[in-house]
């Protein structure tokens, strides 16, 4: 019994400095050719009530209480939701519009954590269609170091990142690629 305690006192010693090392900052990057205009796949991001027709988080939990506020589209839009387990809680805030170039957001969560983080699209001509880059940044605290010694949370949030795109080429499709 002597020797475990300390023993374990290393071992714990050695998990937190492992998780403190570990990156400040993530980083979650999908894309997606689409054959489709810029202008087009932009206008599906940019309005937030758009953006609910392909967003992944709105088909797990299609009942989710959503509110729109501020303009419909562009900067300054607001898009707040409070859902299930699976979507949580939060909003979402356009704070960078270019047109069929850039839309960046602000992503408030409240639950099931809170955190802040960056979400991005970039519309890149490619040939004759064009590359939708999706991103989303943030600061890593303790509790998310830990978590992904043991998630891979890169590849939790890219599978959704993908089923999105997936989603929004399905709509583009069906739209005959138009807005």
């Amino acid at each position: 019994m002597m020797t475990i305690i300390p023993v374990l006192a290393v071992v714990a010693a050695g998990l937190l400095i492992v998780i403190a090392r570990r990156p400040d900052e993530f980083r979650t990057v999908r894309s997606a050719t689409f054959s489709a205009s810029p202008e087009a796949l932009f206008a599906y991001v940019n309005d937030l009530r758009k953006f609910q027709i392909w967003s992944p988080w709105a088909r797990l939990d299609p009942s989710a209480k959503t509110t729109f506020e501020g303009p419909a589209d562009g900067t300054g839009a607001v898009f707040k939701w409070a859902g299930s387990a699976k979507v949580g809680a939060g909003s979402m805030t356009i704070i960078e519009s270019r047109p069929a170039d850039l839309v960046r957001m602000r992503l408030e969560f409240l639950k099931p954590f809170r955190a802040t983080n960056t979400a991005e699209f970039t519309f890149t001509q490619a040939g004759a269609g064009t590359q939708v880059t999706w991103s989303m940044t943030g600061r890593s605290n303790f509790v998310s170091k830990a978590v992904g010694l043991f998630v891979d949370c890169d590849k939790m949030v890219g599978a959704q990142f993908e089923s999105g795109l997936a989603n929004m080429r399905a709509v583009m499709e069906s739209a005959g690629g138009r807005s």
